[in-house]
């Protein structure tokens, strides 16, 4: 079977998929939408369960998972861009998370996949902040894992919703990033400026003994 057939047999089942979920979505409707017979559907991937799966997984591996750089000179300005293309990476995906998680409860494994990349960049995320808290840049007063969960579920939730619910999510769509990453600043203690934490202590330390 040549890569070009395997190939439109992938992206003919993302599109039924994404209409119809795993139980509309049947081999006879990939098929037709791929060109090709059930037969070859079959001899190809075995099962309607191993073609979806394998569908998600190159689905969601076309495409870089967003992971932020390590510029810890320009805090604001790495997340706001990781942040951005984090939101164009879920928007790009949204049709078949929305189907994952709508059916998470009958296919787990699914919805796993799905939200593997997703995942991936949280981690990124936990990574970098506590890169920056050892650096003393942040405070490590704060919860940093329950503000990276909001933060997340903020970002899925403009990915997956805006177009249903504009009026919840900041606004114009472009300074979106922008905003969640001051507001998730402020949550985990992290300054804009580059001037680490101990620094501005010792700073602010000085000052008081000179008057």
């Amino acid at each position: 079977m040549s890569e070009e057939i395997r190939s439109r047999i992938l992206a003919a089942a993302a599109r039924v998929y994404a209409q119809y979920g795993f139980r509309g979505a049947t081999t006879r409707l990939i098929a037709a939408e791929a060109g090709v017979n059930e037969v070859t559907l079959f001899r190809t991937f075995g099962s309607k369960a191993d073609l979806l799966q394998a569908m998600l997984a190159s689905h969601v591996s076309a495409t870089a998972v967003p992971i932020i750089l390590d510029d810890q000179d320009n805090p604001e300005r790495a997340l706001t861009e990781w942040c951005a293309t984090l939101l164009e990476y879920l928007r790009g995906h949204s049709h078949l998370i929305r189907k994952t998680i709508a059916e998470a409860e009958e296919r787990p494994d699914a919805a796993c996949a799905a939200c593997e990349g997703p995942n991936s960049a949280a981690a990124s995320l936990v990574l970098y902040l506590e890169r920056l808290r050892e650096e003393g840049r942040a405070d490590s007063e704060p919860d940093l894992h329950t503000a990276i969960s909001m933060f997340m579920s903020a970002l899925f939730g403009d990915a997956l919703y805006r177009d249903i619910m504009p009026e919840s999510f900041p606004q114009p769509v472009e300074a979106a990033p922008a905003q969640y990453v001051k507001t998730f600043m402020r949550a985990v203690g992290l300054r804009a400026t580059s001037l680490p934490v101990r620094s501005r202590q010792r700073v602010a330390g000085t000052r008081r003994r000179s008057r």
